[in-house]
């Protein structure tokens, strides 16, 4: 198998390179952080209490609080959780580096657990293969928008006493049986980079129905000071605050909530959207040499996050990394979630971790690669990304 030369006539010239990931900015979040701007109250303040209110209206939750990254949601959850150091989370090896970072920065010590091969999913049984006396939380990611095997997952957590931390930093929309995603753990943990399906630029959420412990993880989030010391400067007259833990400058700022607010409300439409773009990506590439995303489940709701497709090396006429090239080259961008956690210097110098322990994570980080699916694509943009691929992988 021979990497193919660039294509003589990209589909996409240089300067309309198509942005893997580009978000949808409107004009009402241009202009709420303009009014943001214009009243000078740039950190946390009333912009961030009414996304905190209304994400966790969405989610149907008392209690959300907004943070600066998903990486700092689940850091905090793992914390707020009473994680010890030493303590073991079992988690999937096909996400995102933060995952198992968060982990790590909390003193505990990441297990990983594979995937189902199809869902590419953290699998229930590798979870109970995975336990031993030092376990005390799952942390399961939603990968790509599909929902985990909630109902299992939550069966081994009852029956082991375990804390369950949610990572749904693609799940915005997700629903399990008719409950969303982010609130069947003790801990919801939420992204809104840049790439996601809503954004603030950088920035996240933790869900959780205890009050005292939504109250912790702001304090934590905030220098460890004491409740609302963002009002300090308000109008209120000047407060006094008292830090009463070690916490860490985690908090959001009202400049990326001011974006946040109007992203909410349009999510159901843009998952729409991008509902439309899943179904013409299936029906183009259905007699391609890749393996196309598992339908959802049954009683399921799909994030549409992320469409992976699993290139089929043995009938492709280009690997992996050649698609990856020969894409770029047409002037599309793409992606890779995930190359597996234990593929990466830094965790096998650390563990000893070898990516064939977790065969089905290893097999599809070597084979995946993600196409643009953002609601911003026009029908253009997706036939664009449509005449690529089929030129690369149709290829005789």
């Amino acid at each position: 198998m021979s990497t193919p030369a660039a294509p003589r006539t990209p589909v996409r010239p240089k300067e309309r390179f198509l942005v893997f990931g580009r978000p949808t900015i409107e004009e009402p979040e241009i202009e709420e952080v303009v009014d943001s701007l214009r009243k000078s109250w740039l950190g946390t303040g009333p912009k961030v209490a009414r996304l905190e209110r209304e994400f966790a209206a969405y989610k149907g939750v008392p209690h959300a609080v907004a943070v600066h990254s998903c990486t700092a949601a689940l850091h905090l959850s793992i914390l707020g959780a009473g994680l010890a150091p030493g303590d073991e989370v079992i988690t999937t090896p096909l996400t995102f580096c933060a995952t198992v970072n968060a982990i790590l920065h909390a003193g505990a010590q990441p297990v990983l657990a594979d995937v189902d091969r199809r869902t590419m999913n953290i699998a229930p049984e590798a979870i109970e293969r995975a336990i031993t006396p030092r376990t005390r939380a799952i942390l399961p990611v939603h990968f790509a928008g599909r929902p985990c095997e909630m109902d299992a997952i939550l069966d081994i957590a009852r029956r082991r006493n375990l804390v369950v931390i949610e990572d749904c930093a693609h799940a915005i929309e997700t629903e399990y049986k008719g409950r969303k995603a982010g609130t069947f753990g003790d801990f919801g943990c939420f992204s809104f980079y840049a790439t996601k399906n809503m954004t603030t630029g950088e920035g996240g959420m933790v869900l959780t129905q205890n009050e005292a412990q939504a109250a912790r993880i702001k304090m934590l989030a905030l220098h460890g000071m004491s409740k609302d010391a963002w009002k300090r400067f308000s109008d209120e007259g000047y407060k006094h605050y008292s830090v009463v833990e070690l916490g860490f400058k985690y908090n959001m700022m009202d400049l990326q909530a001011a974006i946040g607010i109007h992203q909410l409300p349009r999510i159901e439409r843009w998952l729409e959207r991008r509902a439309q773009i899943w179904k013409r990506y299936d029906a183009a590439f259905a007699e391609l040499p890749v393996e196309l995303p598992a339908a959802p489940a049954p009683d399921t709701r799909h994030g549409l996050h992320l469409y992976t497709l699993l290139i089929d090396e043995a009938r492709a006429p280009v690997s992996r990394d050649g698609f990856l090239d020969a894409m770029t080259a047409h002037g599309i961008g793409v992606g890779v979630h995930y190359m597996s956690v234990p593929e990466h210097p830094y965790y096998q110098q650390r563990f000893g971790w070898k990516a064939s322990d977790w065969p089905a994570a290893m097999a599809i980080g070597r084979r995946t690669v993600s196409l643009p699916l953002s609601a911003g694509l026009t029908d253009q943009d997706v036939e664009d990304v449509i005449s690529a691929v089929r030129d690369v992988l149709a290829r005789s």
